[in-house]
């Protein structure tokens, strides 16, 4: 019986990996072998997209790029997200609920709708093609998400815990970031993880704002067309690539992300 209760779920989960060891299974392919036929390993092995990759600085800049302007969109949108939320968690305001809503409302909105704007916005204050113009364009969108959750983890953290800190002295950044801040470290955890996970797979803006200097992987990754079709064993091994960021980052959040989920705000 014990076997029986492990099968499904061993099941699903090799059903999920499917997809992630198919394209690293390209990713070692050639382009004509790919379209030559099916098989379960590569017949010909080879690393050369790979060695490709890491040695053009047209791709590997792409990731240094996309890199860049996601932790930099995540550091900005923790930072303005923390003290937005404890605002809505500790105080009552005229319209706080109307505002915690339109917020949320902003979210909601397709990134479509909002490239032309950035686009003019941008050029006009020559931010145009920079890192910085991709990171506050996805702040639009991730800091009303980081708002709503850090506010659930800050609604769970007793007031009495603040009165107490005042009453001995502290003032607020210094309770805010001695005291508070340790206290509700799983969600700024949760938070910052899915900032960065809506930044690193955010296409149309990144591409949209960025020409050549600040161009993400993405975006290379759309420009592999040749005469002969598409670099599939090439695109397949930057798609391996791309997810690895990625792993990396739920790996030392994931008892975070748990926690979040056990709390119920995520």
């Amino acid at each position: 019986m014990k076997h029986r209760r492990w099968l499904v779920p061993t099941l699903y989960i090799l059903f999920l990996m499917l997809p992630v060891y198919w394209l690293l299974n390209m990713s070692f392919k050639t382009t004509n072998e790919i379209l030559g036929g099916f098989s379960w390993f590569p017949a010909d092995f080879t690393v050369d997209s790979y060695v490709k990759i890491l040695t053009d600085p047209t791709w590997y800049m792409g990731y240094v790029n996309s890199i860049i302007y996601v932790v930099l969109n995540t550091v900005i949108s923790v930072s303005f997200a923390l003290p937005a939320a404890y605002a809505f968690s500790r105080y009552r305001f005229l319209g706080d609920k109307h505002l915690f809503f339109w917020l949320l409302t902003n979210r909601m909105a397709p990134p479509a709708v909002f490239a032309l704007p950035f686009l003019q916005l941008y050029s006009a204050m020559g931010l145009f093609d920079t890192h910085l113009a991709v990171a506050l364009s996805h702040c639009l969108f991730n800091i009303p998400l980081a708002v709503w959750i850090l506010e659930g983890f800050i609604s769970g953290v007793p007031r009495e815990i603040d009165e107490t800190a005042y009453l001995d002295g502290y003032s607020f950044p210094r309770f805010f970031t001695k005291i508070f801040m340790p206290l509700i470290g799983s969600g700024i955890g949760v938070t910052a993880f899915f900032c960065f996970m809506f930044s690193w797979v955010e296409l149309l803006l990144a591409k949209t704002l960025t020409s050549v200097e600040a161009k993400p992987i993405a975006a290379v990754m759309t420009r592999t067309a040749s005469t002969s079709g598409y670099e599939l064993g090439l695109l397949a091994a930057a798609g391996v690539l791309t997810i690895v960021p990625g792993a990396i980052v739920i790996y030392f959040v994931r008892n975070y992300i748990a926690k979040g989920f056990a709390m119920g705000r995520v």
